[in-house]
């Protein structure tokens, strides 16, 4: 599997430290390792999708807290200052990837209840909120895991799926969500094979998926997006899996655009369409879809995307990062608990209990 996400320390401690992880940007023409202990740097590569992924991001904010301030002086109550704004500033850098908020409180949580022991350090503080980070990236990879083992009773021989935008090793710590059953299925000698959506307008499926699939020797073919429906009226595809940057408490969720069209043509082609997550990207406090923020980004990934002009000038330019497939298109919701089934209001309150 992939290190997507690392944190690389000096010597043997892990303090003081480097945040390290594949520059995405750069896929699949090359693979790129940036190395930063810059705030700014990390909230940069967030932002650009450097480094992408739900819980790929909230490890890289984790990881970017701890690297903001190991080399900071001053008391526990200043560092505890500087920490809550290194946190806010990194949460700023994308909305919609429930993760990063979770990850991040999560680490300020920690500092924050060492800070209240007695005899409690500066540097005592930032080794304990270096264990947070790096127990969010164990943590990740198992429930990763955890989710292809349950994903993986979806398979038969030779299953076909369709996936869009990239939720593999990639986008997480390791293995992938969406990805990490069609690895499960290979690792049993099950032969899946992935049709990956190109995904627009950055197109993570054909540059991510389908290069991290092929360097694992799966079966991949890229489509572009629109493609997808006349794959499932040839009957070309068994299953649909996705992953999401946020589930609401009633199991709608929100993928890459594009995910909510693919998702009515599964429906309408009788193709089941499962989201893949761990329990970190549902997010309780909110009851429904209609209230997951939706990124709105940059229109020159639309106009001029990789460096060449598709739009005229002067056009306008609407570019949602994601949009919410409701969850009565959702035949289930793989986490590393099981698989959830719908009712979702009540099959996730039980998860969380």
């Amino acid at each position: 599997m992939l290190e997507t996400i690392r944190w690389l320390p000096r010597d043997d401690n892990p303090l003081p430290g480097k945040v390290r992880m594949i520059d995405q940007t750069q896929l699949p023409e090359r693979c790129v390792f940036l190395e930063t202990d810059d705030l700014e740097e990390v909230y940069d590569a967030i932002k650009r999708l450097v480094v992408r992924g739900a819980p790929a991001i909230g490890i890289a904010a984790a990881f970017g807290l701890v690297a903001s301030v190991q080399h900071l002086d001053g008391n526990r109550d200043e560092l505890l200052a500087a920490i809550q704004a290194s946190a806010d500033r990194l949460a700023a850098a994308r909305p919609t990837a429930v993760n990063l908020a979770w990850a991040l409180e999560r680490c300020l949580d920690a500092g924050r209840d060492h800070a209240a022991t007695p005899g409690a350090t500066a540097d005592g503080l930032k080794l304990r909120l270096w264990q947070e980070a790096d127990a969010i990236l164990r943590e990740d990879i198992e429930m990763c895991r955890r989710i292809g083992e349950f994903g993986v009773e979806l398979f038969a021989k030779n299953t076909r799926v369709l996936t869009h935008c990239n939720a593999g090793a990639l986008a997480t710590g390791d293995f992938g969500t969406a990805l990490s059953p069609v690895y499960a299925a290979f690792e049993r000698g099950l032969s899946p094979h992935v049709y990956s959506n190109e995904t627009r307008p950055l197109l993570q499926g054909s540059r991510l998926t389908a290069w991290e699939l092929q360097r694992a020797g799966v079966g991949v073919t890229s489509i572009c997006d629109n493609m997808a429906g006349q794959l499932m009226r040839e009957q070309r595809i068994d299953v649909v899996i996705v992953g999401a940057d946020r589930v609401a408490a009633n199991g709608d969720a929100a993928n890459k655009i594009g995910t909510y069209s693919v998702a009515v043509l599964a429906q309408y082609h009788q193709v089941p369409f499962y989201v893949a997550v761990p329990y970190s990207t549902i997010d309780m406090s909110i009851p429904d879809g209609d209230g997951i923020p939706i990124e709105q980004r940059a229109p020159e990934e639309v106009s001029c995307g990789f460096g060449q002009r598709t739009v005229p000038e002067g056009v306008g330019i609407y570019n949602p990062a994601f949009d919410v497939t409701p969850n009565e298109l959702i035949a289930g919701i793989i986490t590393e608990q099981g698989i959830l089934w719908p009712p979702y209001v009540k099959s996730i309150a039980g998860l969380f209990e």
